[in-house]
């Protein structure tokens, strides 16, 4: 009987080891920089957005955060995407195209500022460790880098 409690005490500890292990981890750290850069030649074409002002930008790892002020009523309705064209440049360091659109319907004079963190990871060219990116209507490109 003692064996047969050893047995089965041998067996459980690795099994409630490798259940401590999941990919739940992994899954936060891709969303922490928010959401992801959408690349649609069609939709970059395409696409019209409302007025903002730029407040500022900073590049943190795979993290490109976007701060704008515009009017609204309160701003909970605004939606806010970065496009890319899917246009890769040849240069040395390669080079993309981008849009940032603006969506706000609210139509009160109130001024509001929000921020939001766009996902670059997915704009990385392979046998590269950088690249600019040139965003319409922004002051200056933007130079990401990546191990």
């Amino acid at each position: 009987m003692k064996q047969f409690k050893t047995i089965i005490t041998l067996i459980c500890i690795p099994l409630l080891l490798m259940n401590t292990q999941c990919d739940d981890d992994d899954e936060i750290q891709d969303n922490v920089c928010g959401q992801s850069v959408i690349i649609d030649n069609d939709y970059f074409e395409t696409a019209v957005s409302n007025e903002y002002a730029l407040v500022g930008y900073s590049i943190n790892g795979d993290c490109l955060s976007i701060e704008i002020s515009a009017s609204g009523c309160d701003g909970e309705s605004w939606s806010m995407v970065l496009v890319d064209s899917g246009t890769i440049t040849e240069s040395s360091p390669e080079q993309r195209y981008l849009k940032f659109v603006f969506t706000n319907d609210e139509l009160c004079l109130a001024v509001f500022s929000q921020s939001r963190v766009f996902n670059l990871a997915n704009l990385r060219v392979e046998g590269s460790n950088e690249i600019v990116l040139n965003i319409e209507g922004f002051p200056e490109a933007i130079t990401y880098m990546y191990p």
